[in-house]
């Protein structure tokens, strides 16, 4: 197997660097996007004692009694509040749905916001008060971070620093706290059953917290799957569609997967914690036209964020 270089870049370097250091950052993520669509961030202003208690607190929420999850299930919502319960989701392409239950957090947005009447409300969990209160400071932190990387990629891309500002500010972000339950009856399952299915992510880009296991693999540019690991506490980002979409696949949505483990650890959990960094629904994923000529056609029709989204839920069985 060839080696994949994922670059570990310092988020400080853009947020603190001269024009030197910001330019370096700029280029290195541009370049990885480019060639694998992930990197490895650290300096990114979550603390190692915060990602601890948050996943303290997702251990503590997947060990509640199933009907306790279940009453947070709630129907209509296609999984972008609150619970989804075991096997629900099922990757793009895929008939088997994968080994996973999971929870989602999204946008707080106030009363008067125009945004109100578009986001469900978040579910609150009665029996974890920290679960709520830490996951929304995650929340908030990472979508901080999520904005520098924009800006350091909107510079690559030759556009406005602040180009992608405007579209994230109170955007369908979702911060989803996924468990990877244990495998007990490995013998039972489909041959093609997998903790996650081979997909793209939906969004611009996904700021992963770690895991509490190894799993994450991408598909390379050869169409070899190749490990990913970070470092301690690095964040894992990559490119999702919405981002390949608009720059007409200058920036690569990479296929990725979470594969299931050896058998003598079918018996463990894996937990992991990716954030979506989603713009506004009404935002237009037009490709750039800074991105389209003669030796690069338009790839893709019109579409907003939004119409985009719901046509992907559909797809992988969370809305109807």
């Amino acid at each position: 197997m060839k080696t994949v270089h994922i670059p570990r870049l310092d988020l400080g370097d853009y947020i603190n660097g001269d024009a030197q250091a910001r330019k370096t950052f700029s280029d290195a993520i541009g370049k990885a996007f480019n060639e694998t669509g992930f990197v490895t961030i650290t300096n990114h202003g979550l603390s190692k004692a915060l990602m601890d208690k948050l996943y303290a607190e997702v251990k503590a929420l997947f060990a509640l009694p199933e009907d306790v999850k279940s009453k947070y299930e709630i129907p209509g919502l296609a999984g972008q509040r609150g619970y989804t319960g075991k096997s629900k989701e099922t990757a793009k392409g895929f008939k088997t749905p994968d080994l996973k239950e999971f929870w989602q957090i999204g946008q707080i947005v106030t009363p008067d916001s125009s945004l109100k009447a578009d986001y469900p409300d978040n579910i609150w969990v009665n029996e974890l008060p920290d679960f709520n209160l830490t996951t929304t400071e995650v929340y908030k932190k990472l979508e901080t971070a999520g904005r520098h990387l924009l800006q350091a990629i909107a510079v690559y891309l030759e556009l406005p620093e602040n180009y992608f500002d405007a579209e994230i500010h109170e955007g369908n972000s979702i911060l989803r706290t996924l468990h990877y339950f244990p495998i007990t009856n490995p013998e039972a399952l489909p041959d093609d059953a997998v903790r996650a299915g081979a997909h793209e992510d939906i969004n611009l880009i996904t700021l992963l917290i770690g895991a509490s296991a190894d799993g994450l693999e991408l598909l390379t540019r050869d169409n070899e799957w190749f490990p990913v690991k970070a470092y301690g506490e690095d964040l894992v980002v990559n490119v999702g569609d919405m981002l390949q979409r608009l720059t007409n696949n200058k920036l690569k949505s990479t296929t990725h997967r979470v594969v299931n483990p050896p058998a003598d650890q079918m018996k463990n959990s894996r937990y992991s914690v990716p954030f979506f960094l989603h713009p506004k629904p009404g935002m237009s994923l037009a490709c750039l036209p800074s991105c389209v000529d003669k030796d690069h056609p338009k790839q893709y029709p019109d579409i907003t964020a939004g119409e985009y989204l719901d046509e992907r839920l559909r797809e992988i069985g969370l809305k109807a």
